[in-house]
């Protein structure tokens, strides 16, 4: 759940923070899943990636609708591929306390829509573009029903 839901009154959206907007009920898989697994997940939740966590929370990669229509592509069976042959390795991540702003230029600058939130190497939460708008029009409002 992110933290804006429960904002009770407007405030200056230069103030908010990565935590503020993220979303810390993170669905995700891990590196041993089928990719036929991650791909019917995807589907169910209307999700573009999920991140790919060890059994301690430990981020090791992003796997994408790109990652699997690639497999696709080549003719692998995604019943049979693993979600570490088809993952991104090198994922960009923020942190719980950067700053709006900053992770509005990451976004634009890197043109993603969505960013794995991390404490250490552990997965906390997932930012997307769609929470910044959302943070952004409560942080606005003045009444919100």
């Amino acid at each position: 759940m992110r933290a804006t839901e429960y904002f009770a009154r407007g405030c200056n959206p230069d103030t908010l923070v990565v935590r503020q907007i993220m979303e810390d009920a993170v669905v995700t898989t891990s590196p041993t899943s089928s990719a036929m697994a991650v791909a019917e997940l995807l589907s169910e939740h209307a999700f573009g990636s999920l991140p790919v966590v060890e059994k301690d929370g430990t981020l090791r990669g992003l796997v994408t609708e790109f990652d699997l229509l690639k497999a696709v592509e080549q003719g692998r069976d995604l019943r049979e591929v693993p979600v570490s042959d088809i993952m991104t390795k090198e994922v960009i991540t923020t942190t719980e306390d950067t700053p709006l702003m900053s992770l509005i230029h990451l976004l634009q600058e890197r043109h993603l829509i969505r960013v794995p939130v991390v404490k250490g190497h552990t997965l906390v939460g997932m930012v997307a573009r769609r929470d910044v708008v959302f943070a952004y029009v409560k942080a606005r409002a003045i009444y919100w029903p």
